[in-house]
């Protein structure tokens, strides 16, 4: 007896469709797709590119700082050459009253003015983007309050306010940090602001604010991820003016005078009478490293505003 055995030859269905991915996923795929397209457009400025690597060299000299050069090169007691040499195979940049190398000072100070540019930065546009979103939100007495505030931070010069925190509280990084981000701020305010009134003249926010969303919630989920580009802009361009402010607050003997920084040494070649004797290496290095780091963030912050406003590269 045989049994008959059939296959089936009927073609198979479908292929089943893919998971649905969790909103978690989703979200992460499109901040990718936003990284890998804001990089796209990045790398079309030339100078935004060029600012960059600058920028990862400074960072790789400061990171490295204490194991090319030290920590000892701050000390006085453990000198290596004689006072005021100048370039030599021995002393690419000269030495400085103390016999110190100037070139691993230069070094060595990167690392504590970027920090204080970095910091002041932050600082200075956490505060102004407080102000500006909460002012834009709240259109009352509180708004006018505090937009006249920031008026009188706009037209009151802001190193002579700095200068003046600087006075009063101690000497530190610290105080060069407070000193210059709570005098920053208002520029930012003022940007943070007009962004805030145009987002929230929109509809979806009539619509969050009819489905019960509270203040916190538009701020924070509606307001702040529109004004993000901006606020990130900012602190790009703010870090170079940080920068310049500590520096200047350094020449003029307000910084810490136990740290090494950029505006430090150019204080002490001042207070070394480097510019009546001639000793034209004790200022130069430290100052083109000001400079040059200044430049490379306007650059970078450039380009950034250029990527995040596409019509404001197009009028340039």
């Amino acid at each position: 007896m045989t049994t008959d055995t059939t296959t089936s030859n009927a073609p198979a269905g479908p292929p089943a469709p893919p998971a649905p991915q969790s909103p978690r996923a989703l979200a992460w795929q499109r901040r990718r797709g936003s990284v890998a397209r804001f990089w796209q457009q990045y790398r079309a400025h030339r100078a935004g590119v060029v600012g960059l690597i600058a920028l990862v060299l400074f960072a790789l000299i400061a990171i490295t700082a204490p194991l090319t050069v030290g920590a000892d090169v701050q000390s006085v007691t453990k000198a290596p050459g004689n006072p005021m040499e100048s370039p030599s195979g021995e002393f690419w940049f000269g030495t400085d009253q103390f016999g110190r190398d100037l070139l691993g000072l230069v070094l060595w100070g990167a690392r504590v003015s970027l920090v204080v540019g970095l910091l002041a930065a932050v600082l200075s546009v956490a505060i102004g983007a407080v102000v500006g979103i909460t002012a834009g939100h709240f259109r009352s007495a509180y708004a006018t309050v505090i937009m006249r505030i920031t008026d009188w931070f706009l037209v009151m010069p802001t190193l002579v306010l700095a200068i003046a925190l600087a006075t009063v509280m101690s000497r530190s990084l610290s105080t060069i940090i407070l000193a210059i981000g709570v005098t920053t701020w208002p520029t930012t305010a003022r940007l943070v602001r007009a962004q805030t009134l145009a987002v929230e003249s929109r509809p979806y926010i009539e619509r969050a604010k009819a489905l019960g969303g509270g203040h916190s919630h538009i701020m924070s989920r509606h307001v702040l991820p529109n004004v993000m580009p901006l606020i990130l802009a900012q602190t790009t361009l703010g870090i170079s003016n940080a920068i310049l402010s500590e520096a200047t607050l350094a020449f003029l003997g307000l910084g810490d005078p136990t740290t090494t920084t950029w505006g430090g040494l150019l204080q002490d070649a001042r207070e070394a009478g480097a510019v009546s004797s001639g000793h034209w290496w004790y200022l130069v290095p430290p100052g083109l490293a000001i400079g040059a780091v200044a430049l490379a963030f306007t650059l970078c912050g450039r380009a950034v505003e250029s990527v995040l406003n596409p019509k404001l590269g197009a009028k340039r």
